[in-house]
């Protein structure tokens, strides 16, 4: 009994080192904040722990990023909630150090091009996102509860909107 508890605790946590830090900086993109992150991607692995991993089939990627879509999107509308309730303003949170893979993520054309993915409407935005992570257009589907088809359409939009800009034309050139 205790070989499948322990491979099933194995198989958690090597989907945790695969997935964490992808499935964070998704979160973050959606949610614009750490702190949500990171507990709507803690959500998704407790979900995960209730989950057979032979009823994922396969699809355990666009699975995760699922359910920590799914996850987000209540936190989104919890605190848009929340916000119309208050009047108040809190001072802002204490910002977490961050990892060696976020310190990297910083440079100056780096940083231009992504407030230029988030100008894109809400939908390429998440597309292009998903994309540029490295998923298909099958999982973008899934993912984004769509046809590959419309996911096809919202990155190719999308990636056209960037290529026309002035200053991405400038990078380029």
């Amino acid at each position: 009994m205790t070989k499948p508890r322990n491979r099933r605790r194995q198989w958690v946590l090597s989907t945790l080192d695969e997935y964490e830090r992808r499935l964070v900086r998704y979160a973050r993109r959606l949610l614009g904040d750490d702190s949500s992150a990171r507990d709507a991607v803690q959500h998704t692995f407790v979900r995960l722990c209730e989950q057979p991993p032979e009823s994922l089939n396969g699809r355990l990627g666009p699975w995760l990023f699922t359910v920590c879509r799914n996850r987000a999107t209540d936190l989104l509308r919890s605190r848009q909630r929340t916000e119309s309730l208050e009047s108040a303003d809190l001072p802002p949170a204490l910002a977490a150090e961050p990892d060696p893979a976020e310190a990297a993520e910083r440079g100056e054309l780096h940083e231009q091009l992504r407030r230029r993915v988030a100008r894109l409407p809400a939908s390429q935005n998440e597309a292009v996102n998903l994309w540029a992570d490295g998923f298909s257009y099958g999982e973008i589907a899934q993912i984004m509860e769509t046809n590959q088809g419309n996911v096809r359409v919202l990155v190719h939009r999308g990636l056209n909107t960037l290529r026309n800009d002035p200053a991405v034309q400038q990078w380029i050139t």
